[in-house]
């Protein structure tokens, strides 16, 4: 009876570390992306990010409406957010991009700009 309370417990460790491991493992967003951003406004875009990961760390640029700037994040599981921040006639603009990794190629999710305009994005990782 104990050896098989013993296997009972040792299958079912076994079986929370399989199930555990692909969810823990953040996907390597690394590349270029292109991204579709609506804003709530009515504005449009279509920036490209290129993003170099290490771990969880995001680092890289954006190139689009406003100019060229330099991009930091991080990644946890599927969930990504980055940003960068610019100052345009005096005022800084900080730019927040959260999203869900749907795929390695595709992103979708939510932007703010100084928590005022906001929007929703779509980004494809490029081939």
């Amino acid at each position: 009876m104990k050896n098989h309370l013993l296997a009972i417990f040792l299958i079912g460790l076994i079986a929370s570390f399989g199930a555990a491991s692909p969810r823990a493992a953040a996907v390597d967003i690394s590349g270029t992306w292109i991204f579709s951003v609506d804003l709530e406004d009515g504005g449009h875009g279509d920036p490209t990010f290129v993003f170099k990961q290490e771990g969880e760390k995001i680092t890289g640029t954006y190139s689009g409406p406003l100019g060229e700037q330099k991009v930091a994040g991080s990644v946890k599981g599927d969930k990504a957010v980055f940003g960068f921040e610019i100052s345009r006639d005096g005022e800084t603009i900080k730019a927040t991009y959260t999203g869900t990794i749907e795929s390695p190629a595709k992103m979708t999710g939510t932007v703010a700009f100084n928590d005022v305009a906001l929007g929703k994005w779509t980004g494809t990782r490029k081939p």
